[in-house]
């Protein structure tokens, strides 16, 4: 009899996750029957974050992945059993619940990122620029320091969470104002976009196109579209890109992973994985 892996994905504007499509390719070379439900909070501004996760643990589901903007939220809903960086730290911000009992949050981001990054570059990240200080940005930080960046430039609209992350992140990252961000990427290997901007439904780039003539490299976590304006902005300027679907394809993995337990054999499922990155 097949086992079945009942699971989904909370968020806004969720439409377009390929993360069920992923999460299939994994499922069928194991044998297990995937029920996967995405529950999608745009429109629903009564939508309660802590009452959904309590339905979905009585309607037993194996447990469920968490996206923008619910990653705080669902660091704080395991209290003491919120995901871990680097040397044991605590992260600030959770994509996954597992509902074991304690229920027991990862962050596949910041696991996701060490192991796209070693997938794609042998070297070290240098010195980076980040937009964004959310969620997604509370993964990128830990995983950065732990792949050996010089330092972390952060700004975001909210400059209060762009100060606490920073601090968070100890003396290799600074904070400043948005104000500042055009000389920061001047001064900047890699460049970061860990904002909603260009995401399908929301548009717009953290990045004025002449901020990129002095890095290296760029990342967008936005991985529907492929490509963003950002990113796209950056390869006219000549620098490396990362999509957030290179990032997708590692955090699917690790989701798999940290759900079943199973064992995956990465570039395979990587090459298998390619079939769904978007065409635009």
């Amino acid at each position: 009899m097949q086992q079945r892996l009942t699971m989904g994905l909370i968020g806004e504007n969720i439409s377009r996750t390929r993360l069920p499509a992923a999460l299939e390719i994994m499922c069928a070379q194991h044998g297990l029957t995937l029920s996967f439900t995405p529950i999608d909070s745009k429109g629903d501004d009564g939508f309660d974050f802590d009452a959904t996760v309590a339905r979905l643990i009585a309607d037993g589901w194996d447990g469920v992945t968490v996206t923008h903007p619910f990653k705080l939220n669902a660091a704080k809903a395991a209290g003491n059993h919120a995901p871990q960086g680097a040397g044991g730290t605590r992260l600030a911000a959770s994509n996954l619940l597992k509902f074991s009992s304690p229920l027991i949050a990862y962050n596949t981001d910041y696991s996701g990122f060490i192991h796209m990054w070693r997938r794609l570059s042998d070297r070290a990240p240098g010195h980076v620029a980040m937009a964004g200080a959310g969620g997604v940005a509370s993964a990128i930080g830990p995983a950065l320091i732990q792949l050996g960046a010089e330092s972390i430039t952060i700004w975001d609209v909210d400059d209060v969470r762009a100060d606490e992350l920073a601090r968070s992140l100890g003396p290799t990252a600074q904070a400043i104002r948005i104000a500042e961000a055009e000389a920061a990427c001047a001064s900047s290997d890699g460049l970061i976009n860990a904002t909603s901007l260009g995401m399908a439904g929301y548009g717009g780039t953290a990045f004025e196109p002449h901020w990129l003539t002095h890095a290296s490299w760029a990342f967008d976590a936005v991985y529907t579209p492929n490509m963003t304006p950002f990113l796209t902005a950056a390869k006219s300027a000549g620098l490396t890109c990362l999509s957030g679907f290179s990032l997708f394809q590692s955090m699917a993995i690790e989701t798999f992973t940290t759900y079943t337990g199973l064992p995956v054999d990465g570039d395979d499922i990587i090459g298998k994985l390619e079939a769904l990155r978007p065409d635009d």
